[in-house]
């Protein structure tokens, strides 16, 4: 099925949504979500702790290893959290029952947004980004609005998925050192202030991280994105972030963490305000193990 026709069924299943603004298709709220529950076509997924203990009725748990790769034998050039090939992640996305018309919704089971936006890149990347969703607020915003949760886990899900059609949103550090003050983009350090201001550093003693960012990258931490009950913040609290992080109309944002799964919080957020997107994926582990140099400190 080619992609014409999977966003044609995706807009008859869901015309809610088929015309709507992007906050409006990557969002849906927990009503949304209960009116929609036996939707044949809807994937949910349940990412963090908690599953077996309760989770939405028909719910899927994913894991971030599910959807990645990682490395850990070599502590020189670790691999962390990147993209596997298409071929295995097009059998991986199978194996968690999406399909050639499936629409995702992705949650998490406790206070860890970053996760899920993780999942929510990846399905973005394996060209699903017009047809998966985050649920605002998560599996606490669903159980505060009164909706009833589940032990039973669901049968063994079957699907059938086409070669992905791969969108180009992960870049390597020879991308980020051209494009780090390139116009058009912009390159934010989805860290934590400290990290990205040289007060701390961040990794183990092992991955020998530098102190500081590279130079170019404006910082907007990935939990500013979103208040203190986990919910993305309106738009125009998210217009005001990016504003002061120097962020033009139409940039397209490039954004890095740790690893790459803070930071698809942050890109998230901007894909919400219609900015394109692209995550350094193996982020500032990979350019400190590459010896790249750095800024150590933060402009007074």
């Amino acid at each position: 099925m080619n992609s014409c026709i999977r966003a044609l069924c995706a807009a008859l299943l869901f015309p809610a949504l088929a015309c709507a603004a992007p906050r409006d298709d990557l969002l849906v709220s927990a009503e949304w979500l209960a009116a929609h529950l036996d939707d044949p076509a809807l994937v949910i997924l349940h990412i963090g702790a908690g599953y077996r203990k309760q989770h939405i009725r028909g719910a899927r748990p994913v894991s971030l290893e599910d959807i990645t790769v990682s490395d850990h034998s070599d502590m020189r050039r670790m691999r962390m959290l990147d993209l596997p090939s298409p071929e295995d992640l097009r059998r991986r996305l199978e194996a968690l029952g999406i399909g050639d018309a499936s629409r995702v919704v992705v949650y998490f089971g406790d206070d860890e947004v970053s996760p899920a936006t993780r999942v929510l890149f990846t399905l973005d990347a394996a060209g699903f980004g017009a047809r998966s969703a985050l649920l605002d607020g998560g599996l606490p915003a669903w159980i505060r609005d009164g909706h009833p949760v589940t032990r039973e886990v669901p049968a063994a899900p079957r699907a059938a998925l086409a070669a992905l059609a791969m969108q180009a949103r992960v870049v390597d550090a020879e991308f980020v050192r051209r494009h780090a003050q390139a116009p058009g983009f912009a390159l934010i350090d989805g860290r934590a202030a400290a990290l990205y201001d040289g007060v701390d550093t961040g990794g183990s003693p092992m991955q020998r991280h530098k102190t500081g960012h590279i130079a170019g990258a404006r910082s907007l931490p990935f939990s500013a994105v979103t208040d203190l009950a986990h919910r993305l913040r309106p738009e125009a609290a998210l217009r005001a972030l990016f504003d002061a992080a120097g962020v033009k109309p139409g940039d397209t944002i490039v954004a890095y963490c740790h690893i790459g799964q803070q930071a698809t919080a942050v890109l998230f957020a901007a894909r919400t305000l219609g900015h394109p997107v692209q995550l350094y994926d193996g982020s500032f582990e990979d350019w400190s193990l590459r010896d790249l140099p750095v800024v150590p400190s933060a402009a007074p």
